[in-house]
């Protein structure tokens, strides 16, 4: 089943809408991360794509990566709950939720306004060039995964 077009106002518009329902005390259903740190840790994924504080791995690592991660991340089979976490998503101490709530919706409306062409065998970060389904799914597997961690 494809998953929904995130590069689409209304689909945008609703992940927006649930990302403003969490609040600084919004509690996990799993996992340990606090709210902000949640929103900080799906933040990664666009600093991936836009900010370039992010080193890049080696040759080696990103074959590894095309071999055995690309296929979890970029297909339309959900997360696992509790799966693991590559160390730049690893989010410590504390973070300013408000702020990272901004962040996090700034990133998912530019992603929107720039649409799916921007993305069309855009070189990823850690997997190569991916196509428009692929960061589809990336983006949106991932926000929805967090989203329903915290019941919105």
């Amino acid at each position: 089943m494809a998953l929904p077009d995130i590069f689409t106002k209304a689909v945008t518009d609703k992940l927006i809408e649930r990302i403003d329902m969490l609040t600084g005390e919004s509690q996990p259903l799993w996992g340990k991360m606090s709210g902000a740190q949640m929103l900080a840790h799906c933040c990664v994924s666009y600093e991936y794509v836009y900010d370039n504080t992010h080193k890049p791995p080696g040759k080696l690592m990103k074959f590894i990566l095309k071999m055995f991660v690309k296929d979890k991340v970029t297909t339309e089979i959900p997360y696992k709950r509790n799966s693991a976490t590559a160390p730049d998503f690893i989010i410590k101490g504390d973070r300013n939720f408000e702020k990272e709530k901004v962040r996090l919706t700034d990133y998912v409306r530019k992603t929107q306004d720039l649409g799916a062409n921007f993305f069309d065998g855009k070189e990823s970060h850690s997997f190569g060039k991916l196509t428009i389904q692929e960061w589809n799914n990336m983006f949106y597997k991932h926000l929805d995964h967090h989203l329903t961690q915290f019941g919105v």
